[in-house]
């Protein structure tokens, strides 16, 4: 530590604002326009990006993004809403090299004197997101921070070998989560498209199923109501009451890959109103309201969150009648025509979502049950598998963010310990 000096930020960057691009230039192709929108935990998703035509994309060019470039945002929400919330810090993915910066945001240019990897991990410690919080301004649904409050940002910064040791560190758990959420994304694929084969072109096995000349679907299939169908129920249960203390998850602590947030720590006394759903086995739940699509699945393997936690009513339960129904009720709620039926059928004045009256307007095919049974037969280890990779993401993700504030202040000398996680 006698090595480390105090510094402000300012003294080790420079920094460039996005451009207000102008929302009658986007098209579907070109070069990607980077909004907050975009933003992810620590990286942006391209899921619904944005582009700009090349030609006039290089009259931009200085506004230009590299992979690994450090981006904040500052104009966001307060901390009731951390998917959005001001401040938020991430790294720029490999495919959105070149990408453009949009308003609203700022790139982090650093100097000789610090390591852009370190830079990263010290801007995501929590201390800067308080300290965020602490200077920004704005109403109540909006909040705000300023160049000039970024770069009075104080902090301890180490020499530049031991910057580089720490990032090292750090990066190495990141990048095992990246693998993970690689080998997950391979999986869902694999059992979505056999979904698809089966359950929306008819065809098993490269064979087509012969159809009903009435119904339109294979004999013995039905299409009817999500709340009727055999192969899984509603899940309604409530929270009735608890002892001790429990981990409260809203629909905005959980990210598209189903790595959670910390989550608000609860007892019966301080539970929020809407922690009226506790996880079940063998259930899948889904975001109620329209435009946002999580879902969450639990079986009784494994469990993406803890075995003490509660959910929101925020979200929509479904219950699968065994084991091998659970995959068939995973892929249908994860399924892109359910979730654009579940956006037609969202109503309300301020929040926009699907109660349970409407959710029985929500019409999907339901095969014979020998069919769902055999469908899960050869895709449930698949989801098992995603499950428990989404857990040990889950754990380094909690070792790697222990370890970050003690390696930001010295507390763990990094000469004691093993780069490699």
């Amino acid at each position: 530590m006698s090595e480390w000096q105090e510094v402000k930020l300012r003294e080790c960057i420079s920094t460039l604002k996005g451009f207000a691009f102008k929302s009658k230039w986007y098209q579907s192709n070109g070069v990607p326009i980077v909004r907050v929108s975009d933003f992810t935990d620590n990286s942006i998703s391209v899921d619904d990006i944005e582009y700009i035509p090349h030609d006039l994309a290089q009259e931009y060019s200085r506004y230009l993004l590299k992979t690994k470039d450090v981006v904040i945002q500052t104009v966001g929400s307060w901390q009731h809403n951390p998917a959005s919330i001001v401040g938020k810090v991430v790294n720029v993915p490999s495919n959105l090299n070149g990408a453009l910066l949009n308003q609203n945001a700022v790139k982090i240019i650093p100097n000789k004197t610090i390591d852009n990897n370190f830079l990263y991990y010290r801007l995501k410690d929590e201390h800067f997101k308080l300290y965020n919080l602490g200077c920004a301004q704005g109403a109540a649904n909006q909040a705000s921070i300023t160049l000039s409050s970024i770069g009075s940002f104080r902090f301890n910064l180490p020499p530049l070998p031991t910057q580089q040791k720490i990032a090292k560190i750090l990066s190495n758990y990141d990048d095992l989560i990246e693998n993970n959420l690689k080998r997950i994304k391979l999986l869902e694929e694999s059992a979505r498209l056999t979904y698809e084969e089966w359950f929306l072109r008819f065809r098993i096995d490269g064979k087509k199923l012969d159809i009903d000349p009435e119904t339109k679907l294979p004999f013995g299939w039905e299409k009817k109501s999500v709340t009727e169908c055999d192969a899984f129920k509603q899940d309604k249960r409530k929270v009735k009451e608890f002892e001790g203390e429990k981990k409260y998850y809203a629909t905005a602590d959980i990210t598209e890959t189903a790595i959670t947030a910390d989550g608000e720590t609860i007892n019966w006394d301080n539970k929020p109103s809407r922690a009226q759903i506790k996880p079940n086995n063998n259930t899948v739940w889904f975001a109620r309201m329209s435009n946002t699509y999580k879902v969450l699945c639990f079986n009784n393997k494994n469990i993406n969150l803890q075995d003490n936690s509660v959910i929101s009513s925020g979200f929509a339960g479904f219950k699968a009648k065994n084991d091998l129904c659970l995959p068939f009720l995973y892929f249908t709620i994860n399924s892109t025509f359910f979730h654009e039926l579940k956006d037609l059928y969202a109503t309300g004045a301020t929040q926009v979502s699907l109660n349970n009256d409407s959710m029985s307007f929500i019409k999907i095919i339901e095969p014979s049950a020998d069919l769902v049974e055999e469908f899960g037969s050869r895709t449930l280890s698949l989801i098992e598998e995603i499950s428990i990779l989404r857990s040990k993401n889950q754990l380094l993700k909690e070792a790697r963010d222990i370890l970050l504030p003690r390696l930001m202040t010295g507390m763990i000398d990094t000469d004691d310990m093993d780069v490699a996680v």
